[in-house]
């Protein structure tokens, strides 16, 4: 039963979290940087607490979040989304904290946030997966699948980074070196803030159709994966 939670972000996010823990009865600590100290969730908690750290980088602090934590009585933390709620090494260092970690576990943070490993879980259990890559692609790979998919577009997305970075669409071959790049770029950046929390210095980009994204012609779309030097095509 979680009797106080700290909540790991900040705004919106962590005002939504603190609402339903209040109907709960749950007593709620949030936290922040200097330079949140006037946003509304810190007003809205049972308790703040200021963190060390400018901006994003200090709701990347898992070692600092847990101890704020423990110092402050909580048996549980909440992500919120965004930041460390992806981070399988923050559910693992929660629970080996003795706190609550509110999400997924980090087994199954680690299996998915792997877009390569996600699939291969996907296919094992007999689900029906999109055309795209399994190993490292290089650019030139890349552009021979690109060309193989008969017109359609595709789109190259980070298998690991977080929040969306590294996302292209990629129409035609003249498009393809810039966004590969750009993606492999974004990813990295994405990684390397995260990079205390996951352990993590490695960031790759999948591709396969994109079911989402909505465009007049109605073509099916495909994702890359990659790292900063290879690809993964799905």
């Amino acid at each position: 039963m979680i009797q106080k939670l700290l909540i790991a972000n900040r705004g919106e996010i962590a005002i939504r979290i603190m609402r339903t823990a209040v109907n709960m009865g749950v007593k709620t600590v949030a936290v922040y940087p200097a330079d949140d100290q006037k946003s509304l969730h810190v007003y809205r908690a049972d308790e703040a607490v200021e963190l060390t750290g400018r901006g994003a980088a200090a709701y990347l602090d898992a070692e600092q979040l847990i101890q704020v934590a423990l110092d402050t009585g909580c048996n549980a933390i909440h992500p919120g989304y965004g930041f460390l709620s992806e981070v399988a090494g923050f559910a693992n260092a929660c629970e080996a904290a003795n706190l609550t970690y509110v999400g997924p576990d980090g087994e199954t943070l680690a299996l998915f946030g792997d877009k390569s490993e996600a699939r291969r879980f996907a296919i094992d259990h007999q689900v029906p997966v999109i055309p795209g890559t399994q190993t490292a692609t290089t650019l030139a790979m890349a552009s021979e699948f690109l060309a193989s998919l008969d017109g359609q577009s595709m789109i190259i997305k980070a298998v690991a980074g977080g929040g969306g970075r590294g996302v292209r669409v990629v129409d035609s071959v003249d498009e393809l070196e810039q966004a590969f790049n750009q993606s492999g770029r974004e990813a990295m950046a994405a990684l390397r803030a995260l990079s205390v929390a996951s352990g993590s210095t490695c960031a790759y980009l999948f591709l396969g159709f994109d079911l989402f994204k909505k465009k007049m012609e109605r073509k099916q779309k495909f994702i890359i994966n990659i790292d900063y030097n290879t690809f993964l095509f799905m």
